[in-house]
């Protein structure tokens, strides 16, 4: 009753989103859940994914749902706080948040993988919130790429820069 997986509507509107930047990429799934956005990632051809929650229940589902795609290979589970997570230094050209909306953990998680630069160049970062949530603005190499609405639901996509210079 606790996790509250991404709607259909929702996923589908995001994977057509970045449907060309998932193969061969390695992809946080932060805050999983279900794990279904990092499991959909794998299913679209992503070599890697990390699944990082709080919830031991989670965590369990996650695995079970790994094994019904028959995805463990592919991927790591990890129970534990997704922000001191970000601390590992682990690189990803994909990230999912899609932390509790009544907490103000989407702002520390943006800001945590800005400081601690997790997002290889070109990277993605995909961040749902409430319609109405006012995200803290982001630092460059990170921008602002795009906001989706769909209802309540607010979809915010941020691209990192590549090393260019």
């Amino acid at each position: 009753m606790d996790t509250r997986p991404t709607t259909d509507k929702v996923k589908e509107s995001v994977f057509s989103v970045i449907q060309f930047d998932i193969e061969g990429r390695r992809v946080l799934d932060l805050f999983a859940g279900t794990g279904q956005l990092g499991i959909e990632a794998l299913s679209r051809g992503a070599d890697w994914a990390v699944f990082v929650d709080s919830r031991r229940e989670a965590v369990q589902l996650i695995r079970e749902n790994l094994a019904l795609c028959r995805l463990e290979d592919k991927a790591q589970v990890r129970l534990g706080d997704a922000l001191a997570y970000l601390k590992s230094g682990e690189k990803f050209d994909l990230i999912f948040l899609d932390p509790p909306y009544a907490a103000a953990l989407l702002d520390e998680a943006l800001k945590g993988i800005m400081a601690f630069d997790i997002c290889r160049p070109h990277g993605i970062i995909v961040a749902e919130s409430a319609a109405d949530k006012v995200l803290p603005p982001v630092l460059p190499p990170y921008r602002l790429h795009r906001e989706y609405r769909y209802g309540k639901i607010k979809v915010t996509v941020y691209h990192r820069d590549g090393n260019e210079e």
